[in-house]
């Protein structure tokens, strides 16, 4: 598709800018849902997502990337004996290490993501309802008079787009959804790789705008009176993220 280099460019821009926050904690990741995208050629556009969104732990992601083991002593110094100064150190680390210590803590920073998330406009709710998983309510509303990406939250530290609009110079918007697919420009992501992992939703495009391109085989379908559709079915086994280029009044 035409442009499509500088979408990603775009995506891979915002990915370099929130990867420090991705490291520190965890990437949010669609499950079951129902996403519409709703954009006028006067500029007013409506969002929303209604579903499942799962958080992947990014230190399981990135275990052993420079870690040096609490419980290990220099190989030259190994007398084949424990040492009593590095056993308790190890039976300390086996305890944070335990199953139901990293549970503990995964429910305990996923509540705090669900509370951070709660206080921004456009959660009409967001609970979180165990093992990673969140039941979210999302709509928002207004101009589209600049860039809009979602989910983006700093408290929340969520890192990962669902969708991404772009409002461009001559006219034209374009829309990309790289969390609605296993997609080639997330496959440096940490996460990525369990990202698409539930994925089972629908994206749906609802425009009376010109359609200049999409990438949906099935093409546009006309809905209400001067507008059309275009809904993408995601899944696991989804490689192109939906794309469109809309033009505007």
């Amino acid at each position: 598709m035409a442009g499509g280099s500088a979408m990603g460019r775009l995506f891979k821009a915002a990915v370099a800018l929130l990867l420090p926050f991705a490291l520190a904690s965890c990437v949010l990741a669609p499950g079951k849902f129902v996403s519409v995208l709703k954009i006028d050629a006067d500029h007013h556009f409506s969002f929303s997502y209604v579903g499942e969104v799962y958080a992947i732990d990014m230190g399981d992601e990135m275990k052993g990337l420079g870690d040096t083991p609490a419980d290990k002593t220099d190989p030259s110094s190994d007398d084949g004996t424990d040492s009593p100064t590095v056993r308790p150190a190890a039976l300390q680390k086996e305890g944070k290490d335990s199953p139901a210590a990293k549970k503990a803590a995964a429910d305990a920073r996923n509540r705090e993501i669900a509370a951070a998330l709660s206080k921004e406009a456009g959660y009409r709710k967001v609970s979180y309802v165990g093992d990673g998983k969140f039941q979210i309510d999302y709509a928002v509303s207004g101009t589209l008079d600049h860039a809009f990406v979602f989910p983006y939250n700093l408290d929340a530290e969520a890192v990962f787009p669902f969708v991404v609009v772009e409002l461009r110079a001559n006219g034209t918007v374009r829309v990309k959804a790289p969390g609605f697919a296993n997609d080639s420009s997330t496959k440096n992501v940490p996460g990525a790789g369990q990202q698409t992992s539930k994925l089972d939703g629908v994206f749906t495009l609802d425009t009376d705008a010109e359609i200049v391109s999409q990438n949906n085989e099935d093409g546009a379908t006309a809905g209400t009176p001067g507008r059309k559709t275009i809904a993408w079915k995601a899944t696991p086994l989804t490689k192109d993220a939906p794309t469109a280029v809309l033009r505007l009044k």
